[in-house]
C-alpha cells in the first residue's frame, strides 16, 4: 500500500470521526442535555469511532497475512 493511500484513508477516518462526534453533540443538545454534557458524548463518539476503526484495521491485517 502506498504512502499516499494510507494518509487519504486515515484522513477519510477522522472525517468520519469528526461527523460522527458533532451529530452525536447535536443529537444531545437537542435533547436538552447542557453544553458540557453534550461536549462529553461528542468526544465518546470520536473516541469510539476511531477505536472501532482501529480494531477493524487490525482484524483484517491479521486476516489478510
Amino acid at each position: 500500500m502506498s504512502i499516499a493511500v494510507a494518509l487519504l484513508t486515515a484522513a477519510h477516518v477522522v472525517v468520519f470521526a469528526l461527523l460522527a462526534a458533532a451529530s452525536a453533540g447535536k443529537l444531545a443538545r437537542l435533547d436538552g442535555v447542557s453544553y458540557p454534557a453534550a461536549v462529553k458524548q461528542a468526544a465518546a463518539a470520536f473516541t469510539v469511532v476511531l477505536t472501532l476503526v482501529a480494531t477493524l484495521a487490525t482484524a483484517i491485517a491479521t486476516v489478510c497475512t
